[in-house]
């Protein structure tokens, strides 16, 4: 854990905060699928001088002076994020993946135009065009969803729905969907109808950057992500595109969407492109996949129900209908016992999003970690005795007692810089 040594004596409730923060994560289980651990150098980069350095404006076009550096290491990252996913062009200052989803809207539909994105309540995500979101706001949304058999994407609904409506932009990608996606379809589909393709992979960047999931690079007009993710990177976030569009999207992200740029972000996006660039990354990524098979194997032998049956990522949602539980009570259970995930909604869910009949589960936190698939089966077997006995408390603090045992055996040494 860092010491945070300053801290302790100029801000002490700053420090007592930060420091039970890092005791949170390294005395519980994290499976929040949105949630890593970043190396070192990232935190180190994050923490950097460039925090002070307004840098409104592109390389070699800043509004203000200094910014040599600034312009060095922006430019750096955009070179490795382009080399990472073999992209034309990239844009690496969105704030988040929200952001870089609104720069590529704002730069290519009018207020009122149609697109298509995927139904929230199917595992979509709040920017493809929740009406509580600006994504569904100011356009008019047309949404897609799973199977009510398979809950996997309905490609066929996808078709008929372009054809009827014929959107100017269709959204591939998902904030909850455990299954590998099929951007080749997505563009055959947009190709009928002339309508442009943008696929957000913000849950999958790493898995696409190492070639454990097809790549939408070259197949969608836009591709937007977060960094914090898989990719294990600092939160912010990144469109690619081809040099025919990056004008737009760079006059849009700056300024039709956002100010200055976070300098000292895009100097830790540029470390973590750094570390995804190299051999033991696709090691990592193939574990994470790896690790989230063993554990929905776990789960579905000891009788919880997955959506779709299983997963080809690093994400699991549970379906608790069957066990009479919702999603709100297991979460609250879980993080009672170490382990922290989220309640989540499941397709043709009856329940509220602050209720939800489901929880989700990532594996690449614990990945980072150092867990394999013998500690997953563990950790499998310890959620399953959560659900099992949801409202024994000596269930709960047995459990507790298994997961401090697989925190001491995998220490977080690797948050101290």
């Amino acid at each position: 854990m860092t010491e945070k040594s300053y801290l302790k004596t100029a801000d002490p409730d700053v420090y007592r905060i930060l420091r039970s923060e890092d005791k949170r994560q390294e005395d519980n289980l994290i499976m929040i699928a949105s949630e890593n651990y970043v190396s070192q150098g990232v935190l180190e980069a994050s923490s950097s001088t460039l925090t002070n350095k307004y840098a409104e404006g592109y390389p070699g076009k800043r509004y203000y002076n200094g910014c040599l550096h600034a312009d060095e290491i922006e430019s750096l990252a955009i070179d490795r994020i382009k080399k990472l996913f073999n992209a034309e062009a990239a844009n690496v200052q969105p704030h988040s993946g929200a952001q870089a989803n609104m720069a590529v809207m704002m730069s290519f539909l009018n207020a009122g135009d149609t697109y298509i994105g995927m139904n929230l309540s199917h595992g979509g995500h709040l920017s493809h065009g929740s009406p509580v979101n600006f994504s569904g706001r100011f356009f008019n949304v047309v949404a897609y969803g799973v199977t009510e058999d398979t809950n996997l994407i309905d490609y066929d609904e996808l078709y008929k729905l372009a054809k009827e409506h014929r959107p100017k932009l269709i959204i591939a990608g998902a904030s909850a969907y455990p299954r590998i996606i099929d951007f080749n379809k997505f563009r055959e589909i947009a190709d009928s109808v002339g309508a442009k393709v943008l696929a957000d992979i913000a849950h999958i960047a790493g898995m696409v950057a190492t070639g454990d999931h097809p790549t939408p690079v070259g197949v969608a007009d836009y591709v937007t992500m977060t960094t914090h993710k898989t990719l294990r990177g600092p939160r912010g976030g990144v469109v690619l595109t081809n040099n025919e569009l990056i004008g737009d999207i760079n006059k849009f992200m700056f300024p039709g969407t956002q100010g200055g740029p976070l300098m000292h972000t895009i100097a830790s996006k540029a470390v973590a492109f750094g570390e995804a660039l190299k051999p033991e990354f696709s090691v990592y990524q193939k574990q994470i996949i790896k690790n989230a098979a063993v554990l929905a194997e776990t789960l579905m032998s000891g009788g919880l129900k997955l959506v779709s049956g299983g997963t080809e990522n690093h994400l699991i949602l549970i379906d608790l209908r069957n066990k009479g539980i919702t999603g709100k009570d297991a979460a609250n259970r879980l993080e009672e016992a170490g382990i922290t995930c989220n309640k989540n909604g499941v397709p043709f869910d009856d329940k509220s999003p602050f209720v939800t009949s489901g929880i989700r589960l990532g594996s690449p936190a614990l990945t980072t970690r150092g867990l394999k698939e013998e500690e997953f089966r563990r950790v499998g077997s310890l959620i399953l005795e959560v659900i099992n006995n949801i409202n024994n408390d000596d269930a709960i603090k047995k459990v507790r007692a298994g997961v401090d045992e697989i925190c001491r055996s995998f220490p977080t040494d690797f948050l101290r810089i």
